[in-house]
């Protein structure tokens, strides 16, 4: 018996994103799939974050986000932050960091923008949705996203059973 909506989900082919934030001193970040502008005027961006995700757990303390696109030739950066558990890893260890309004910023990542939540919507399902207004945007100029069906079957940090999390 086939699943009507895994089929129509199966037909996107979202670009990739990474996004990380900090708050009492921690740093987080995780590979995201599911993201989009939200409105042209005012800037506004959604982004969900797993609930499982460590990057979720800081960002309920966080108001500022950084959303790094990625470009084709940036598959070890969606391994590095789809594959480890920033719970008991430091992933940010070892690469080249620059805070700025309050958000560690990936150097190697350089089409990116920072924005600042202005909602979190918890609709009872496994991820939460983070409306946010744009700050800054920043590009090195056109680039081919990564997109999800670059990274073939990357095994998440995180067990599918995980990601069930009530509100």
């Amino acid at each position: 018996m086939s699943n009507p909506f895994a089929t129509l989900m199966s037909s996107e082919n979202t670009s990739l994103i990474v996004v990380t934030t900090a708050a009492e001193n921690v740093r987080a970040g995780c590979l995201v799939s599911y993201h989009t502008q939200a409105s042209m005027k005012p800037q506004h961006y959604n982004i969900w974050l797993s609930k499982a995700n460590h990057t979720y757990k800081i960002g309920l303390l966080a108001n500022r986000f950084a959303v790094h696109f990625l470009a084709q030739d940036d598959l070890a950066w969606a391994e590095h932050f789809a594959t480890i558990s920033g719970q008991h890893t430091d992933k940010f260890a070892g690469l080249e960091v620059e805070m700025r309004h309050e958000v560690p910023l990936l150097t190697a990542l350089p089409n990116r923008m920072i924005v600042e939540q202005i909602s979190m919507l918890d609709d009872g399902g496994d991820h939460v949705c983070v409306t946010a207004r744009v700050i800054e945007a920043e590009t090195s100029g056109h680039f081919t996203p990564l997109r999800l069906s670059d990274i073939g079957n990357l095994r998440p940090a995180h067990d599918t059973s995980e990601r069930i999390i009530e509100p």
